[in-house]
């Protein structure tokens, strides 16, 4: 039987000035990343831009669709449901145009909610693991770190014509032990950022600093 003891206050490895200073500008820049001592972002990565345009074209041909309604249904005031409510028929349309305006406007509204949800998703690769802040809604966030250590193996997809004309895809990486699998869709040049990764792992996995 062997006894063995580890000390109550182990010993860290020395942090070069260069490393520490990498590490307080990140800390600074990314106030909201829990940096350890000596932890500084290699890459920082964000959503393509087709996302949102994707959200707010579905929100501007809804908004047309329902301005289309509101003419073709109040072409006729009398005909029209606030015309068999009201006599008047510049009354029926005064509150069928309230009526339309307040929908296009929870259309903006749910827009810039889903704007904010949209950009809230980052992805951050530093010289010692991956962060991945997943925002679920407007008021649901969390955080995903996995080490270096522990990636097995990353690679990134690209489905359509669409994603290759336009430089975009999404990053996948599988964990080692539990098997767990975290994804990054919407990446610009996701080729480039795998590439990246791949590189930072094999470093820290050989003991080599990983550099920018």
């Amino acid at each position: 039987m062997v006894y063995m003891a580890r000390p109550l206050d182990p010993i860290h490895p020395p942090i070069s000035e260069e490393v520490q200073k990498l590490s307080d500008d990140s800390k600074k820049k990314y106030p909201n990343l829990n940096l350890s001592d000596g932890e500084y972002i290699v890459a920082a990565i964000k959503r393509h831009p087709i996302g949102l345009l994707q959200i707010w074209a579905g929100l501007f041909l809804a908004s047309v669709v329902i301005i289309g309604l509101f003419f073709i249904l109040l072409g006729n005031p009398e005909n029209s449901v606030f015309g068999s409510i009201m006599s008047n028929p510049g009354d029926a349309r005064t509150a069928g145009g309230v009526l339309v305006g307040g929908i296009v406007f929870l259309l903006a509204l749910g827009g810039l909610v889903a704007t904010y949800v949209y950009n809230g998703n980052r992805f951050y690769l530093t010289n010692e693991s991956v962060i991945q802040e997943v925002q679920t809604s407007l008021f649901s966030k969390y955080e995903q770190t996995v080490s270096l250590s522990n990636v097995e193996d990353a690679s990134y997809k690209q489905n359509n014509p669409l994603q290759m004309l336009l430089n975009y895809g999404s990053i996948r990486l599988s964990t080692e032990g539990d098997e767990t699998t975290y994804r990054f869709s919407y990446v610009s040049n996701p080729k480039q950022h795998i590439a990246v990764l791949n590189n930072a792992v094999e470093a820290f996995k050989n003991g080599r600093p990983v550099h920018r």
